[in-house]
């Protein structure tokens, strides 16, 4: 091999010297498990680093509130000691007057005023507006520039200015303005992350079995909430600014890691494009590896090889991938599922802690606890959701149909979960197995689709600019369902669920047409139309968001 030929490549540095050291390059196999794993470290390092701030509110503002539950008009204490992991597991809501005195006039100015929750209600939605517009720009940088660098400068930045905002404890700020601009900055980095990592799924991957294995793959979303979660907390004794630092360090580390080890193209090591071999082959061979190396006699081809990486493919605009056929109805289907989901997640600890199960109250570290349990069916959700658009060949079909009964599952919630502990969990389970399933399929599996859609005929790039504006769209979702979820609090958890519920029904109707293509497609038996092409651009050889067999 040319001396000069892995730098031109960009084949990763970590990568050249275990090709040194073993004297032979790996199998196809191995690089995806390769990829793989380090995507799924890094995106779990992503969100483990959002956790911090969660963590650490009840420290920032430990105040006591007086809160007037929804169904017990009686006002009640809500203490501001540590939450789960730290604290116990399912013990009852007490007034504690000596926590409380130990509390009063403790905290961390700005935040432990009367505004103090405010002022922490402002960072989150601060974070999240960055994100979501962040998303946009970092769609598009993804496509143009190399993905492994893009997305380990990401993961750098994030570190740094998560860490930053930690640093404030022990350089003693109390400006609000400093967390605030640390948190949107970090915001504007973090959005470098999920377009990245789904591009380079796509990039090695084929659509054949690729809904299941993203779905497997998304699982690094609650892993990564529950390991910031842990990392916070075992560290929160020892000073609040510890709880951003380790999270920080942990991506950033995870950013020299993927510069080091992940090949973010299949060309940059000797193997061609997934989607191009299928665009290029009427018939993949079972033994796809056997095709793509058959020996030392195709050594000589790896350096002509078609690219999809980083050198001969040009990236698409914003207005080019949003023609992109089924873009824009999954990005604002997205939007929907993301008000719920994340209205979830950033309020049903709140919830549990103000609804009495089986006739008792939790405390707030019980509900945290509770909470994660909505992750776990979340997990399962999204597994089964890619395995059944995989079988069935049809992403419209399941999204739509996982966000119809995210609807009942929901009312189920709200009207029985209140029996027992135990229908509270079973309810929750299924609550989030229902609404993340269709939210980490689209995200995933359909994002990659699309950024691999025929219409772009093989000669540009559209993986991380179409994700970006799927994900971007829905995460202005994200930050507009709990902002909703606090003014309808107010007048009644019924007024939540009843906007929860529409807003799934939405998501769903907003898939219609292309769940009607689809069904049209399997009642027709995929026989070519009379003018050779489908109602929503696909050629009928290859139906919209189907395996390139």
């Amino acid at each position: 091999m040319h001396p000069s030929y892995d730098t031109m490549r960009g084949i990763p540095p970590g990568i050249v010297l275990i090709k040194s050291i073993r004297g032979k390059d790996w199998s196809l196999t191995t690089y995806r498990y390769v990829v793989l794993l380090v995507t799924f470290i890094a995106y779990t390092s992503y969100h483990a680093s959002r956790k911090p701030s969660s963590i650490v509110k009840s420290v920032l503002d430990p105040e006591p509130k007086m809160v007037t539950g929804v169904l017990d008009p009686e006002p009640k204490m809500v203490t501001g000691s540590y939450p789960w992991p730290i604290g116990e597991v399912f013990i009852k809501k007490e007034l504690l007057i000596n926590d409380i005195n130990r509390l009063r006039n403790k905290g961390w100015s700005p935040f432990n005023g009367e505004d103090g929750t405010s002022k922490l209600g402002e960072i989150d939605v601060a974070f999240l507006a960055c994100y979501s517009l962040g998303m946009f720009v970092a769609g598009h940088l993804g496509d143009t520039l190399d993905l492994r660098l893009f997305l380990t400068t990401g993961m750098i930045g994030s570190g740094m200015f998560v860490a930053l905002f930690g640093m404030g404890y022990f350089w003693n700020v109390h400006v609000f303005w400093f967390y605030l601009v640390m948190q949107m900055v970090a915001g504007l980095f973090q959005a470098t992350g999920w377009p990245s990592v789904v591009a380079v799924i796509g990039n090695w991957f084929g659509k054949r079995k690729r809904g299941l294995i993203m779905g497997v793959w998304n699982a690094h979303t609650s892993v990564g909430n529950i390991s910031g979660s842990l990392l916070a907390a075992s560290v929160l004794e020892y000073g609040w600014g510890w709880s951003f630092i380790l999270p920080g360090a942990f991506i950033f580390l995870g950013g020299v890691m993927v510069y080091l080890f992940l090949a973010a193209y299949p060309e940059d090591v000797g193997f061609p494009c997934p989607n191009v071999l299928a665009e290029n082959a009427e018939v993949v061979p079972k033994d796809e590896e056997a095709q793509i190396r058959q020996g030392d006699m195709v050594e000589a081809k790896k350096y002509t090889v078609h690219r999809c990486g980083s050198v001969s493919r040009t990236s698409v605009g914003l207005l080019e991938a949003c023609l992109i056929p089924g873009v824009i109805p999954f990005a604002l289907c997205l939007f929907f599922s993301k008000l719920v989901a994340y209205t979830f997640l950033y309020w049903l600890p709140f919830y549990l802690s103000q609804t009495a199960i089986g006739g008792e109250y939790v405390s707030v570290k019980s509900a945290g606890n509770l909470s994660t349990l909505f992750d776990v069916g979340g997990i399962v959700g999204g597994i089964l959701a890619g395995y059944i658009s995989d079988k069935l060949n049809a992403r419209a079909i399941t999204a739509a149909s996982f966000m119809y009964a995210a609807i009942p599952s929901m009312l189920l919630y709200r009207s029985y979960g209140n029996i027992s502990k135990a229908v509270n969990i079973v309810l929750m389970m299924i609550a989030g197995l229902c609404i993340n399933g269709p939210y980490a399929l689209i995200t995933t599996a359909v994002s990659a689709d699309l950024g691999t859609h025929s219409s772009l005929r093989g000669d540009s790039r559209a993986l991380a600019t179409v994700t970006a504006i799927i994900d971007g769209t829905g995460s202005v979702g994200a930050a507009l369902g709990p902002l909703l979820t606090g003014f309808l609090s107010t007048k009644g958890w019924d007024a939540v669920f009843v906007m929860l519920m529409v807003g799934a029904l939405v998501a769903g109707l907003l898939l219609s047409r292309l769940v009607i293509t689809e069904i049209s497609e399997k009642t027709c038996k995929r026989t070519p139309l009379s003018n050779g092409q489908h109602t929503l651009g696909a050629p009928a050889s290859q139906p919209l968001l189907s395996d390139q067999r």
